[in-house]
């Protein structure tokens, strides 16, 4: 809160950067203190020898604002420095690791089980599960 020092118009008027504010009547001729925020010059107490006298009532408010009040600048939402951490990369290569694995780890589908059958008991296309993990075991089993 920033204060100033006014004296009260015969009209119970103060002025405050080309704002006018209506004051108790009784303290016409005086000089009261007005504190106010520098960012909003609407509302503005009234102290007279350092005890609250109420608030000062706008009548015409040309200036919201303090001139010499300046905002703090607001730090830039937009703008992040960067981390040196590549997110999609890390993702790439995570996703290129469970292709990878599945393509050649042991969920794989081994697609020359897939075979043509005349066993009634599978059908055509169907995945034929190999008896042994041995790669040449499963090429023979396979054989039309």
């Amino acid at each position: 809160m920033w204060s100033e020092t006014r004296l009260v118009t015969k009209t119970a008027t103060v002025s405050l950067h080309s704002n006018r504010y209506e004051v108790e009547a009784a303290l016409v001729g005086r000089h009261v203190e007005l504190v106010f925020d520098p960012f909003d010059l609407t509302r503005i107490d009234v102290f007279y020898e350092d005890r609250p006298v109420g608030a000062a009532i706008a009548h015409v408010i040309a200036r919201h604002t303090h001139p010499a009040a300046r905002p703090e600048p607001e730090p830039d939402r937009h703008h992040h420095e960067p981390s040196g951490i590549d997110y999609l990369g890390m993702l790439a290569d995570q996703t290129d690791d469970q292709l990878h694995q599945q393509i050649f780890g042991e969920a794989a589908i081994d697609y020359q089980a897939l075979v043509e059958t005349t066993d009634p008991d599978q059908m055509p296309g169907q995945y034929q599960i190999p008896h042994s993990t041995d790669p040449t075991a499963i090429e023979e089993d396979n054989r039309p």
